[in-house]
């Protein structure tokens, strides 16, 4: 497989090194190139990107996960596009499980799964367990398709024939639209073993039951009427 993996990153100077180390680690010589895209970050972000071997970083200067999200998309090359967020670290196993499903699943463009909340409270832990294990799978049993942004692989020629990311999209609610229109082209898997370790600093921020009906808003909304649910965001990513 050629995997592009594509970091969205805005001042992300504090994280964005160690999800590039997680990579890194995890490449087994899949990896084509990991590219930052530096989304008119104010701190050290591309810097800190640099100084990582082999990493390219792309500046984009339109503010918004959309913009960033497609600008990787022209800037890759590989035929598997892994969008992974800054805040985010690639377990072991990870490339395997892709490897593995794509080969076993022909049909499918686009795989994504749950995540792992590494700075959350043991209260905001099982929350978010009792969210993630238990209803997200049954919405993606219901609606046939869910993507959780922080990572997804998804096919290069399937992105392509979807005419890429919808910048139109603040930023909730983008990674179910993507998964919809990707429903059209082939199987998106959601699978609740393919995780990935990230940050519930969003939740922190904002309150777990108030992120939650947020993002749940935005997953209902696009299945039931065919458009995202506008909502404008902070610039915590």
């Amino acid at each position: 497989m050629r995997i592009s993996c594509i970091i969205p990153a805005f001042n992300e100077e504090r994280l964005i090194g160690g999800c590039i180390d997680s990579i890194i680690r995890n490449s087994h010589g899949r990896v084509v190139e990991i590219i930052v895209i530096d989304n008119a970050s104010s701190d050290r972000t591309a810097d800190v990107a640099r100084q990582k071997p082999g990493v390219k970083v792309v500046r984009e200067e339109q503010k918004g996960l959309g913009y960033a999200r497609e600008r990787g998309r022209r800037a890759s090359v590989g035929d598997f596009l892994a969008y992974i967020d800054a805040d985010s670290r690639m377990p072991e196993g990870w490339m395997s499980t892709v490897e593995q499903e794509f080969r076993d699943h022909p049909d499918a463009v686009c795989l994504s799964g749950p995540p792992i909340y590494f700075d959350a409270t043991p209260l905001q832990s099982l929350l978010l367990q009792v969210l993630w294990w238990a209803l997200a799978p049954l919405a993606y049993r219901a609606v046939g398709y869910m993507v959780y942004g922080a990572h997804f692989v998804v096919k290069r020629r399937a992105l392509d024939a979807i005419g890429g990311f919808n910048c139109a999209i603040d930023f909730y609610g983008e990674d179910t639209d993507t998964a919809r229109r990707l429903r059209k082209i082939g199987n998106v898997i959601f699978r609740v073993d393919f995780r990935i370790i990230t940050s519930a600093r969003r939740f922190q921020a904002q309150g777990v039951l108030a992120t939650s009906l947020i993002y749940g808003l935005n997953f209902l909304w696009p299945a039931i009427f065919g458009r995202a649910f506008s909502m404008r965001h902070t610039d915590v990513r």
